[in-house]
């Protein structure tokens, strides 16, 4: 037959509690943390990965059509 400890019933729920309360903690370093790197990276002019990428599809497709130009130009 098991019996609840009352003591042991307490040290439980101060477990669960730090627990949660070292989760918030850590949710609230990690978007403080988040929010100092993008301030960063606006101070430094820096763009996002998703921007450069369509930047760089942008070049490649200008230089295709630089090329067809060229092309014409030369066979004209």
């Amino acid at each position: 037959m098991q019996t609840q400890n009352p003591f042991l019933d307490e040290i439980a729920k101060l477990t669960t509690a730090a627990m949660g309360m070292a989760q918030a903690a850590s949710e609230e370093a990690r978007s403080a943390f988040r929010a100092q790197a993008d301030r960063a990276a606006a101070e430094l002019d820096l763009i996002r990965r998703e921007e450069f990428e369509a930047l760089k599809a942008e070049v490649a497709a200008l230089r295709a059509d630089i090329q067809a130009m060229r092309g014409q130009a030369a066979a004209d």
